[in-house]
């Protein structure tokens, strides 16, 4: 693989949409799976989320009823009162983050609430899962922001293409 795959990796992905969206949509995802796990692990030893976090700042996770429950008692408050102080119900039912950035994201891109994050934040950016090729509109909304996703990408296409 290129070591210049990650330079100006933002602008790529945004020329490559197309080439993703027919990806995902024909690829036979058995072929791929066996690889994801590898390529997800090579990712994130390349990638720091820190620098970035572009996933906290700009969006929200759904917080599920055990998000909710075990976030709460972390922080020691009521439920009720967690969810009138940080969330709202979107336009799908989820319950997400009233604000952005995320209010538990810290200076230095640490989470504040890691060890009991919501399961979306825990799976993100689920290149190691099947979501990432079941889920089309996601993985390509995720590929815009995240590089671990594009990463993740361009090294499927590669193996898929040799």
């Amino acid at each position: 693989m290129s070591s210049n795959l990650m330079k100006n990796w933002q602008k790529k992905s945004v020329e490559r949409k197309k080439l993703y969206k027919q990806f995902l949509e024909r690829t036979d995802k058995n072929k791929v799976l066996p690889f994801m796990s590898e390529i997800h692990e090579s990712a994130f030893q390349k990638i720091n989320c820190l620098d970035c976090a572009a996933c906290c700042t700009n969006y929200s996770p759904r917080f599920k009823t055990p998000d909710i429950k075990r976030i709460s008692r972390y922080l020691t408050m009521k439920e009720g009162v967690f969810i009138e102080t940080y969330l709202n119900i979107d336009e799908d039912g989820d319950y997400v983050l009233k604000s952005k950035p995320c209010p538990f994201l810290r200076q230095d891109n640490q989470c504040s609430i890691y060890d009991v994050r919501p399961s979306d934040c825990a799976r993100f950016p689920y290149t190691d899962e099947d979501v990432l090729l079941k889920r089309p509109q996601l993985t390509l909304k995720n590929a815009e922001f995240c590089p671990i996703v594009y990463f993740t990408l361009e090294r499927l296409i590669e193996i898929r293409n040799k």
